[in-house]
């Protein structure tokens, strides 16, 4: 999880986008991982797994807008896989008692994570 962690900061802090390819290649890596080990995370996994998540559907949700045919076709549906684990992720975060607040706050953290990374 940590590998797909540091790659999304260094995905959000580039100064260009990523080719369609990439981001899909990185999508589909994080999803297969997602569905081989969901069974297995701890908490800190789970967090990072919804930051990596809620980002790549962020992503998709915007490059569906800016494309048209196929591409915009399975940017949307990236995004909407990407919302039903973003979902799963947060309802376990929710049952271990964090609230929506604490959810956001932690992101907010979650973002600053980079300059640590990257030493």
């Amino acid at each position: 999880m940590q590998d797909f962690y540091v790659k999304i900061h260094e995905y959000l802090n580039m100064d260009e986008e990523i080719s369609f390819e990439e981001f899909d290649q990185y999508y589909k890596k994080v999803t297969k991982y997602f569905s081989e080990q969901t069974d297995d995370l701890e908490e800190d996994d789970i967090w990072k797994g919804l930051f990596i998540i809620e980002n790549l559907m962020s992503n998709a949700d915007n490059r569906a807008k800016e494309v048209k045919g196929s591409k915009q076709k399975k940017y949307k549906k990236m995004s909407d896989r990407s919302s039903l684990w973003a979902q799963n992720f947060a309802g376990r975060l929710y049952s271990k008692g964090y609230t929506e607040d604490q959810l956001n706050e932690r992101f907010e953290q979650m973002f600053q994570d980079y300059e640590q990374l990257k030493s």
